[in-house]
């Protein structure tokens, strides 16, 4: 990699990326350790530094970029509605709204959009819904719902969202925390058995956990939860925000399993790394118990967002993506798996997704993540040991031998 000159964009000052950095140091919040990377430019499954250095981007924003940086369609779709109307808030309606709403639940085989924002939105969008469920329909005594989380679960940020958390860091210092949720051992069908009560409005779970290192549950556990969730009239909520819309191979990882939810929570890959879009979608008796004035936002399935999410829903309806994902990530799991005994000591997961758990006496997470950028390699730790991979779906076999040939090298035993 040769480093060519600075990129002069509108508004960017021709800074190093050490300047940039100690910008951020010391006027932004430190809720986030970034890697010393400053990028500048990004395209397909590429960006480029302020300094003219390309890297591969492995991680692509948690599945936000799954179409690779700027795809053209994409941003076609957004320059398209930056020339008409960006927002009009749902005070009114718009051209987009009800399009967007009909084609994402064509694609998803579900009856009816909730719109929102983040992925943290449409999670706490699903517990109100289900909560209000449970009170109107199930029958369950007005302020008794209960939810049934799995450990080690990730959904989001929020008040709410952390109050189940199992990881401290997420949790810790910010209590007092919401009640209503009770939490079971993730993959542990019977603990979900034992839990449920005529008071429990739904569960709710990844069907791979993304944050806890791209775990996949046993098989059958999927099932069983939809088995459960029918017997005893519970809602089952799939958090699709990471693995949904094409990472695993199929649109959604329940798809693997043959197994439908109630409700899904989408976000990340549905703004096309664009802007942020998410959307709860579901059947019309679950998602129909919402009434003017319940809940809502300025921002949710404004003319942008529902132009760009148009824009990914088209892309997901030919199902090329899904096969990139499950041919090419047939192949990154075959050569990951390599490594199994030469540094790493397992690898999980599915499609263009996996956990690379860094046997010990290795480097801990973030000196590997360090070491690949070193190598022209994005990536990110997450926990102490474990490299979490998920290149944009647009990659190629050349471009998988490239970040599996870094990896090999920092995991290599003796380097750590």
């Amino acid at each position: 990699m040769t480093a060519t000159a600075h990129h002069h964009t509108a508004g960017t000052m021709n800074l190093a990326s050490a300047d940039y950095v100690a910008l951020d140091e010391e006027w932004s919040t430190h809720n986030y350790h970034p890697l010393p990377v400053v990028i500048s430019h990004g395209e397909g499954a590429w960006v480029t530094d302020v300094e003219g250095r390309r890297y591969l981007d492995f991680l692509s924003g948690y599945s936000s970029l799954n179409f690779g940086h700027r795809h053209p369609a994409l941003v076609n779709a957004a320059v398209e509605q930056l020339g008409r109307v960006t927002l009009t808030s749902r005070a009114f309606h718009h051209d987009q709204f009800g399009l967007f709403c009909r084609e994402l639940a064509a694609l998803t085989g579900t009856e009816m959009v909730l719109a929102m924002n983040s992925g943290a939105e449409a999670v706490e969008s699903a517990i109100k819904v289900a909560r209000k469920w449970a009170y109107r329909v199930k029958g369950v005594p007005e302020g008794t719902a209960e939810i049934i989380v799995a450990g080690s679960n990730f959904h989001g940020r929020t008040t709410t969202i952390v109050s189940f958390s199992t990881d401290e860091t997420a949790r810790n210092d910010f209590g007092p925390f919401t009640p209503g949720f009770k939490v079971v051992k993730y993959g542990a069908l019977d603990e979900v058995e034992s839990a449920i009560t005529p008071r429990t409005a739904a569960v709710l779970l990844e069907p791979i956990q993304g944050e806890a290192g791209v775990v996949v549950p046993p098989a059958g556990y999927l099932a069983g939860i939809r088995r459960l969730c029918d017997e005893n009239n519970v809602l089952m909520i799939a958090d699709e925000i990471q693995s949904g819309l094409g990472r695993t191979g199929e649109l959604f990882a329940l798809d693997h399993e043959g197994v439908r939810a109630d409700l899904y929570t989408l976000g990340k890959a549905l703004g096309g790394g664009i802007l942020p879009v998410s959307a709860v979608v579901g059947s019309r008796a679950v998602l129909g118990v919402l009434k003017p004035g319940e809940h809502g936002s300025t921002f949710g399935g404004n003319p942008l967002a529902c132009a760009v999410g148009r824009g990914v829903v088209r892309l997901l309806a030919t199902g090329e993506f899904q096969e990139r994902s499950r041919s090419l990530g047939a192949y990154l799991h075959a050569e990951l798996g390599k490594l199994v005994g030469h540094g790493i000591a397992e690898v999980r997961g599915r499609g263009l997704w996996a956990g690379v758990e860094i046997a010990p006496g290795g480097p801990v997470g973030r000196a590997a993540s360090e070491a690949l950028a070193t190598r022209g390699v994005l990536c990110k730790e997450t926990h102490a040991s474990t490299l979490r991979v998920a290149p944009p779906l647009v990659i190629t076999r050349d471009e998988i031998d490239l970040g599996v040939r870094a990896i090999a090298e920092v995991v290599r035993p003796g380097l750590g």
